[in-house]
């Protein structure tokens, strides 16, 4: 049976945050608000939670999970990022972006693309995620909260707990934060190109 914590989204209590962080320090899966829907989340280093995340989604082996970052600081550990990225990146965080860069050796090689080495990352922009990443210390591992055979994340915390109480650890309950997941950019190679356009408003990386 999961928990079920109510957050407040604006001003979030440091006594829940911390619990949730422990939940996560302890091999838990969590399901958290971001800026663009309801996500799954586990520490970075715990492949039993991953594949616990990989049963909930029924996602395959090649499924690229994303590493959501506190900010460009913790980006920089885990992406090879140069000055243009970099300016690229400083105008779009926080916000409703996953960027695709070059991985470096501080990710696990499960979370890399296999052919590629790259990796997926984000900054939110929602005060519950931050809060939750600032006491973690470093990034979670996350995918959006799209049920097998669904279209679009769950939405509403109380349906979200009823699905997931025997699967997760912990329910998060921030208020609605959205269905529409983020804009993904490639920005592996020397020329950005917008894999899929989202919440995030994808001109400034159109060529």
């Amino acid at each position: 049976m999961s928990q079920f914590f109510q957050i407040h989204p604006e001003s979030p209590q440091a006594r829940l945050v911390r619990q949730a962080v422990d939940i996560i320090r302890g091999g838990g899966v969590v399901v958290y608000p971001t800026d663009s829907a309801y996500a799954l989340g586990c520490h970075i280093g715990d492949k039993q939670a991953l594949d616990r995340i990989r049963r909930i989604r029924k996602l395959d082996d090649g499924h690229n999970f994303t590493l959501v970052c506190r900010d460009l600081s913790e980006i920089a550990t885990y992406a090879r990022v140069d000055n243009t990225v970099y300016r690229l990146l400083k105008h779009a965080t926080p916000g409703p972006y996953t960027f695709i860069l070059r991985a470096t050796s501080e990710v696990p090689r499960r979370l890399m693309h296999a052919k590629r080495k790259t990796v997926g990352l984000r900054v939110p922009d929602n005060a519950i995620a931050q809060a939750i990443l600032a006491d973690l210390d470093q990034p979670l591992m996350s995918v959006t909260l799209i049920m097998p055979g669904d279209d679009y994340p769950l939405i509403d915390p109380y349906d979200i707990r009823e699905t997931l109480e025997h699967h997760v650890d912990l329910v998060i309950d921030g208020g609605y934060c959205g269905m529409e997941p983020t804009t993904v950019v490639d920005l592996a190679d020397e020329t950005p190109r917008v894999l899929r356009s989202g919440k995030g408003d994808p001109a400034p990386f159109e060529i």
